[in-house]
C-alpha cells in the first residue's frame, strides 16, 4: 500500500484525473455505438471494445472515421498519461545516477562471476536509494503494443474503417503520397531528439537512437493501412508535446546550469575561506 501511495504521489493528481476522464469518454463512445461487433474470446472482446469506441467517436463527427481515429488516439494517450509521467520521472532519475553507475563499472572491471554479483548488488542499492526503476521506461512501450495490434485488427475487421475516407486518405489502404509516413517519422524524431537532449551523458547507441526510430516508423507506416499511420502521426505528435511539458530539455539544461554555477560559487567560497584561515 505504501509503495502504491509513493507511486501515485510521484505521478500527481492531474494526470490520473485526466486518465479517468479519457477512460470514461472511451467507454461512453463504445456504449453509445448502436452497431454489433461479435466477440468470442477475451482478445476479440478487447478488439471489439476498441472498434466500438472508434466508431462511436466517429459518429460524433458525422460518421467521419478519420476524426474518430484521431480522437480515439488522443484518448489512448491521455489514458496512459500517468504511466508516461512515471516513466519520464524514472528516466530523469536514471540520468542523474548515470555517473555513479559508470563509477561502479570502473570499480568492478572484471568479468568474473564474483565481480558481476558485487556490481549488481551495489547497482540495486543505488537504484533503491535514488528511487529508480530501470525498467520503468519500457512500460509505455509494452502497454502500447497490444493497443497497436488491437487497432490493426479493428481496422481489418471493421467494414466501416476499411472503407472510410479522411482528407486524401482511404483509411483501409496505404497513403499514396507518403505524407503520413513522413509526418510519423518527423514527430518520432522530434520526440526522441527532445528526450535525448535532457540526458547529460550521450554516448554510443544513445546518440543514434533519435535517428534509428524515425526510419523504422517511416518504413512501417508505408506498409500498413493509412488508418494505422494516422494513429502513429497523432500519437507521436502528442508524444512530442508531452515531452516539452514533462521533460523539456531546454528547461532541464537551464536548471542544471544554474545548479552547477551555484555549486562552483560555493566551492570558490569554501576555497576562499580556507585561504583566509591559513593567513
Amino acid at each position: 500500500m505504501k509503495k502504491l501511495q509513493s507511486i501515485l504521489k510521484k505521478i500527481g493528481v492531474v494526470p490520473i484525473v485526466i486518465a479517468v476522464i479519457a477512460l470514461i469518454i472511451m467507454i461512453i463512445a463504445a456504449v453509445t455505438y448502436d452497431g454489433h461487433i461479435a466477440s468470442n474470446n477475451i482478445w476479440n472482446a478487447f478488439v471489439a471494445a476498441f472498434t466500438s469506441s472508434i466508431l462511436g467517436m466517429a459518429h460524433w463527427f458525422g460518421s467521419n472515421y478519420g476524426w474518430g481515429i484521431v480522437v480515439f488516439t488522443i484518448m489512448v494517450r491521455l489514458l496512459i498519461l500517468p504511466l508516461m509521467v512515471f516513466s519520464i520521472g524514472s528516466m530523469m532519475k536514471m540520468q542523474v545516477v548515470q555517473p555513479k553507475l559508470k563509477a561502479l563499472q570502473a570499480k568492478y572491471p572484471g568479468k568474473d562471476t564474483e565481480s558481476r554479483q558485487l556490481m549488481m548488488a551495489e547497482q540495486q542499492a543505488l537504484y533503491k536509494e535514488a528511487g529508480v526503476n530501470p525498467f520503468a521506461s519500457f512500460l509505455p512501450l509494452i502497454v502500447q503494443m497490444p493497443i497497436l495490434i488491437a487497432l490493426y485488427q479493428a481496422i481489418s475487421s471493421s467494414q466501416e474503417l476499411r472503407s472510410g475516407e479522411f482528407l486524401w486518405l482511404a483509411l483501409g489502404n496505404r497513403d499514396p503520397y507518403f505524407i503520413l509516413p513522413i509526418l510519423a517519422a518527423v514527430f518520432t524524431f522530434a520526440s526522441s531528439w527532445l528526450s535525448m537532449q535532457s540526458n547529460p551523458d550521450q554516448s554510443g547507441v544513445t546518440k543514434f537512437m533519435p535517428y534509428i526510430f524515425p526510419v523504422v516508423i517511416f518504413f512501417s507506416a508505408i506498409a500498413v493501412p493509412s488508418a494505422l499511420s494516422l494513429y502513429w502521426v497523432v500519437s507521436n505528435a502528442f508524444q512530442t508535446a508531452q515531452t516539452l511539458v514533462y521533460q523539456n530539455p531546454f528547461k532541464i539544461k537551464r536548471e542544471r546550469e544554474i545548479k552547477l554555477a551555484a555549486e562552483k560559487r560555493m566551492q570558490r567560497k569554501i576555497a576562499k575561506a580556507k585561504r583566509s584561515r591559513k593567513k
